[in-house]
């Protein structure tokens, strides 16, 4: 055990072990062995945290450092990131199995989220609003104070960064809980926090499981502000948690999301981005494109093609630069996404490719199904892996009432030629993100969430703001 990597809480400045010692196993889902271990967090550790973030925000200088000073510290932060970009991605490939090209690109990405909302929040201040009645009206945008971030194991350090950087640059303190299954990168990044000089407790890592680790967090009334990304039925006990002190929520949660293909479609372009959207990360996306729906008249093209993309992906170990596609992130989750795929034959459906690999590896091979009914357990509930059900229509009505009967509404794709269409069909959708000709391209000042069961509230430039912030409204007398 001495030889395994280790994962400590980051608490007030310094990398600690649990106040009970208390440590559980990081697994490597490609060889299937133990390769570190991670401090495993009780409700005494999260106190300590909340604490500590508490003073932070209560006593210490950065809610009251100046915007282009809180903005230099976070950038220095993204340059000791941009400079342990093949480390942070070792972690996460080795921790879930994405393969190491989409882990560098997710760092890529985690510090474009620092550099953007270090800038934003300083240039972006206030309002002014003009009145008539010899007044003066202004806002300010105050930060709100401690924020519990839990973000989830699919794509560990981008989206943790999603939710710490607008959080620390608009002065807030923040304590992220990384996934029990992913904790090393962002246990890194908290090292690498400390190294950029940021105050203790500005950013806090506690380590461990959903309970009593992160219900700690998000029932604590020393908490201002929860945020949180994962399954559904979690974010219903998060909101609920959360509302026992009326901490404002943030919830981006599951999704089924609908990639419809119009017979005007370039099928270069949709099968490439249909295959982006089911198969990158193993199908481990909340935006995952799992419904498909495609026009009658191009079916048979554009299957040949599709299947013979799914099959072309080079299967196999996540650091070898070929591999596009990999093992699950755990155990059970294989387990979870094997049960769909077994029913399928039981409800009626049919697997075109894929299936589960009887390698004994924890994989799914890339899986399309067809013949489903729409009542089947994989058409209309989320997977979270690579498990793609395909679906006939003829006419654009039709379509849109399939991709909108759904309990989720996340994001949806089109893919067409025709300009009117995709103005009118992306306007019925019910998503909070369509994607036209196009996927997973993200600009960080558009909103982003989901309605239904995928989450409540968006964040992403101002609306990451709002719910960061506690807007304020100044009024004054000028006439006299």
């Amino acid at each position: 055990m001495s030889e395994l990597d280790f994962f400590g809480h980051i608490i007030d400045g310094a990398e600690v072990e649990s106040v009970d010692g208390g440590r559980f196993d990081v697994w490597n889902p490609w060889t299937q062995e133990v390769w570190a271990q991670a401090a495993l967090g009780s409700a005494e550790d999260a106190s300590r945290a909340i604490a500590s973030s508490r003073k932070a925000f209560d006593d210490g200088p950065w809610p009251r450092m100046g915007r282009v000073e809180r903005a230099n510290a976070i950038h220095k932060l993204a340059d000791l990131m941009e400079a342990r970009v093949d480390d942070l991605a070792r972690l996460d490939t080795t921790n879930m199995a994405k393969p190491f090209a989409q882990a560098k690109h997710d760092v890529a990405r985690s510090v474009w989220n620092f550099r953007f909302f270090a800038d934003h929040q300083r240039d972006n201040v206030g309002e002014v609003y003009p009145m008539d009645s010899g007044h003066h009206s202004y806002s300010e945008f105050g930060p709100a104070g401690v924020v519990a971030a839990i973000s989830p194991w699919n794509f560990p350090l981008m989206m943790a960064s999603w939710k710490i950087a607008p959080a620390i640059a608009w002065g807030n303190t923040c304590i992220i809980k990384p996934s029990e299954d992913t904790p090393a990168s962002v246990t890194l990044l908290g090292r690498l926090a400390l190294e950029a000089g940021l105050p203790p407790g500005v950013l806090n890592v506690l380590n461990g499981h959903g309970a009593p680790a992160g219900s700690s967090l998000t029932g604590d009334d020393r908490v201002d502000r929860v945020t949180f990304t994962g399954s559904s039925v979690t974010g219903k006990h998060v909101m609920a948690s959360a509302a026992t002190h009326l901490a404002p929520v943030s919830l981006e949660l599951g999704g089924k999301g609908a990639n419809i293909v119009f017979g005007d479609a370039d099928l270069d372009n949709a099968v490439y981005w249909a295959v982006e959207a089911i198969f990158r990360n193993s199908g481990q996306i909340c935006l995952a494109g799992s419904r498909l729906f495609v026009q009658a008249g191009i079916w048979d093209e554009f299957m040949d093609r599709f299947k013979g993309a799914a099959e072309a992906l080079t299967i196999g170990d996540p650091f070898d630069p070929a591999t596009r596609f990999s093992a699950l992130a755990s155990r059970k989750h294989f387990d979870k996404v094997a049960s769909y795929v077994e029913s399928v034959e039981l409800e009626g459906g049919k697997i075109l490719t894929g299936g589960v690999d009887d390698s004994g590896k924890w994989l799914v091979r890339p899986t399309i199904i067809a013949d489903l009914p729409l009542t089947g357990r994989a058409y209309c509930e989320e997977i979270f892996g690579p498990v793609c059900v395909v679906n006939k229509f003829e006419s654009e009505g039709e379509v849109v009432r399939l991709a909108n009967d759904t309990r989720y509404g996340l994001n949806a794709m089109l893919f067409t030629e025709n300009l009117s269409r995709a103005h009118r069909v992306a306007s019925k959708l019910r998503a909070g993100t369509v994607w036209v000709n196009c996927f997973f391209i993200r600009d960080l000042r558009t909103p982003f969430g989901g309605v239904g069961d995928s989450g409540v509230g968006r964040e992403g430039g101002n609306f990451s703001r709002e719910f960061f912030t506690e807007p304020k409204a100044i009024v004054m007398q000028i006439d006299r």
